[in-house]
């Protein structure tokens, strides 16, 4: 290769795509999840799930908002959206909204989304 030549970009191989995580879905099933909403997992990770969505379901071992999973994750929020409501749908994770925010959990929030 010539200096005079444009270098194509190097992509990281670690990468996966947000759409292919998610098959293409932008939309999740559950169309209720808010960022401070709590999930929690309903028992073990299913062995059959994907990576991403055990991993999920294992960081949800204990009640953990829908921002932190996506921080943890390492997830766009749109996409951990999308897995989140599939495995509510599925019956591996439960949810429900806070009635009232405590400030430590919306400093936390606001943090995590900062940092995304």
């Amino acid at each position: 290769m010539s200096e005079t030549e444009p270098h194509e970009p190097v992509e990281d191989a670690s990468f996966v795509r947000p759409f292919i995580i998610t098959g293409g879905r932008a939309e999740p099933l559950q169309t209720d999840l808010r960022l401070e909403t709590m999930v929690m997992a309903v028992g073990e990770p299913d062995e059959s799930l994907t990576f991403e969505r055990r991993h999920i379901v294992a960081v949800c071992a204990q009640p953990t908002t829908v921002a932190e999973v996506a921080h943890r994750v390492g997830v766009p929020l749109g996409v951990a959206k999308v897995l989140i409501s599939d495995l509510v749908v599925a019956g591996q994770l439960t949810c429900r909204q806070p009635a009232e925010l405590p400030l430590q959990l919306l400093e936390r929030i606001r943090d995590h989304v900062r940092a995304l």
